[in-house]
């Protein structure tokens, strides 16, 4: 049976614990007293800061400390920005991803996205117009080819790689390669007769940056044809900085893999109702990513 003594022992270590906690909770908020998040470009400025406001908003209110979001102006500004330091959490392509890993980012991938048919890759397709002449990719010889970014994975190094495989070279190939800045731009640039093919992330027939701009009456799905698909690609990650306080990077897990039970709306906006919640993952999982950005690297060099 506890006696008195033993209960004033288990008291004392129970507000040891409740001090300790307290103190760890503020040690991180006074070392990190604000977070900053970054978002590689998909969409425009206004579209990536309506999509992110809400889950910035729950972030801030689950971590106590205020969330901003950065706007970043093309993907190698968010690598940068953690190998710099001052990103804490970036949600990345998996190119741009592994890209801050080979430039040296102390950062670790925690939560992957997964499709609303709890799938977890996607695929780079190719667009032309419905009403284009073009058929294959051989097609499009000496026309105009849009890519996204440098450091797109569906928007550059898998569609590199693909058409690498198919003995071409795209400065040679096309009349021009037009990098657009983001997926939502090289829609665009298609939509408008700026190129004649573009490049673009898509899941399946019911989300793509085409459906996402269907949704906003940006273009219509029927205006395009797929004639090219890539293989599987692993999905996106979320990063953080490895240097963040241990207890701020567990509040920050708890707030991200909870927020579709704590505010389903800000998970709905986030992601259009198009995703399951996130799953765990490491850096392990973008190994492969990796070896095609190096493969990628050693095509510019060749």
């Amino acid at each position: 049976m506890m006696n008195r003594r033993h209960l004033l022992q288990a008291a004392a270590g129970l507000a040891t614990l409740s001090v300790s906690g307290t103190a760890a909770l503020a040690d991180w908020k006074a070392e990190v007293p604000e977070l900053t998040f970054a978002v590689v470009p998909d969409e425009n400025a206004t579209g990536v800061e309506q999509r992110y406001e809400p889950f910035i908003q729950y972030m801030s209110k689950q971590l106590g400390v205020p969330v901003k979001l950065r706007i970043a102006n093309d993907y190698a500004a968010v690598v940068e920005g953690q190998i710099a330091g001052n990103i804490h959490v970036a949600k990345y392509g998996p190119s741009a991803f592994a890209r801050a890993l080979m430039n040296g980012a102390k950062i670790d991938a925690f939560a992957m996205e997964v499709n609303k048919d709890g799938t977890k890759g996607y695929y780079s397709v190719l667009y032309v117009k419905k009403d284009s002449p073009y058929q294959k990719i051989e097609d499009l010889k000496g026309k105009n080819l849009g890519l996204v970014d440098p450091n797109s994975t569906s928007g550059n190094n898998v569609p590199r790689f693909a058409l690498n495989k198919m003995g071409i070279k795209p400065e040679e190939f096309f009349a021009n390669v037009v990098y657009t800045g983001s997926h939502e731009n090289a829609i665009i640039a298609l939509q408008q007769g700026q190129v004649d093919g573009a490049f673009n992330w898509w899941n399946d027939e019911n989300e793509s940056m085409l459906m996402r701009m269907e949704r906003k009456n940006m273009a219509k799905y029927g205006d395009f044809r797929i004639i090219f698909k890539s293989d599987q690609i692993v999905n996106s990650p979320f990063a953080m900085l490895t240097t963040l306080p241990a207890e701020l990077q567990t509040a920050i897990k708890d707030a991200m893999f909870a927020i579709d039970k704590n505010d389903a709306e800000a998970f709905q906006v986030m992601t259009d109702g198009q995703q399951q919640i996130w799953v765990p993952t490491d850096n392990t999982a973008y190994q492969g990513i990796v070896e095609l950005n190096k493969f990628v690297d050693s095509l510019r060099k060749s």
